[in-house]
């Protein structure tokens, strides 16, 4: 077994990687989880789906390297247990289409009451109980009955196991609704100029981001807490400020920041972990100009750019704003972190 640091930019890069495979087959994506989405597609029956869903996954394959289950049905109870069945069976490939399948019966009988997403362990010992112990047998359940003993909820799990749709699908907004960057410190700190530090550089990324993604805050906001697993004297709080006018650049958020860390922080608490939230956001093109410096602002927007330019060509916090020290407690430790194969050109991976 071998113990690795996380590898964050590498992360990133499958998810955009991930992401940009979905774009190119669907513009209607609702993201459940970190590992887990739901696409909304087209059917005109046969075998399209199944053959969408083979194509999306070499293509995953072929960018990523990363193996993908798929799933198709009519809701979204019918596609997780697709997937699942997917990902069982070798015959599937990692691709199941259930839509209007003649094999809905088959497969429903072939998942435990247990392992149908929204039935948790306390239903699932009581349905198993009342005879019911499969997908199939929970589809066919007495409506009044359900409603009884699992409440509507439950009620509308089996109406989904019967193809009619009733959890809404959500597409993910494509302006992102607010960044956040935040860690938890390697020993508790009470020194302001630690805690100054890390929301200095907090914000710093957090502005980074806003910039990449082409988008201006309206709200920023510090927060700060305690370790509750610790028997120490417990604190957490936060303040939020205005920022008007919105704005992605870093002079002007980290001042803002240094505001809100002097508001939230009390003395005597020894603070584990702190963070900067940016909210309120607006695509930059969509910002009206300002009333008075719109000239300085202008600068510090190029001043911004040469830095982002600086720090993509020779490396990260190469030039950073703020004084704030380059090593600090809080700090994420990447001492054995895994290669970054596909963000930088020194780390390909070569063959042998």
């Amino acid at each position: 077994m071998r113990v690795l640091s996380s590898n964050y930019e590498l992360y990133a890069d499958m998810s955009w990687r991930f992401q940009t495979v979905l774009d190119d087959f669907s513009p209607e994506i609702e993201h459940y989880s970190i590992d887990e989405v739901f696409l909304r597609v087209p059917f005109h029956g046969g075998s399209e789906l199944t053959e969408m869903g083979h194509r999306i996954r070499e293509t995953v394959d072929g960018l990523t390297g990363i193996a993908v289950s798929i799933g198709f049905a009519e809701t979204k109870t019918l596609a997780k247990i697709a997937i699942e069945l997917a990902k069982r069976s070798r015959k599937t490939g990692g691709v199941l289409d259930l839509t209007r399948s003649r094999h809905q019966n088959a497969a429903l009988e072939r998942v435990r009451v247990g392992d149908v997403w929204g039935v948790g362990p306390a239903y699932a010992t009581m349905l198993e109980r009342n005879g019911i112990s499969t997908a199939l047998e929970l589809r066919d359940a007495d409506d009044d009955w359900i409603r009884r003993r699992m409440t509507i909820c439950g009620l509308r799990t089996v109406h989904e196991l019967r193809g009619s749709p009733c959890i809404p699908f959500e597409p993910t907004p494509k302006t992102r609704q607010m960044i956040c960057v935040s860690r938890s410190f390697g020993r508790a700190v009470e020194d302001l100029s630690e805690i100054r530090a890390a929301v200095a550089w907090f914000t710093g990324r957090a502005a980074e981001k806003l910039r990449r993604s082409r988008l201006a805050a309206g709200k920023i906001a510090v927060f700060v807490s305690t370790d509750r697993f610790k028997d120490v004297p417990q604190y957490s709080g936060s303040v939020t400020l205005e920022v008007a006018p919105k704005s992605d650049n870093t002079i002007e958020l980290q001042a803002l920041a240094m505001m809100a860390m002097q508001k939230v922080c009390r003395p005597g608490f020894l603070i584990r972990k702190a963070g900067v939230i940016l909210s309120g956001l607006e695509m930059i093109d969509k910002v009206p100009l300002r009333l008075w410096e719109q000239q300085r602002y202008e600068t510090h927007r190029r001043l911004m750019a040469a830095i982002d330019e600086l720090n993509d060509r020779f490396g990260h916090e190469t030039v950073r704003c703020g004084l704030y020290p380059v090593d600090g407690p809080w700090r994420t430790r990447f001492d054995n972190v895994s290669p970054r194969y596909t963000t930088d050109w020194s780390q390909i991976m070569m063959a042998k």
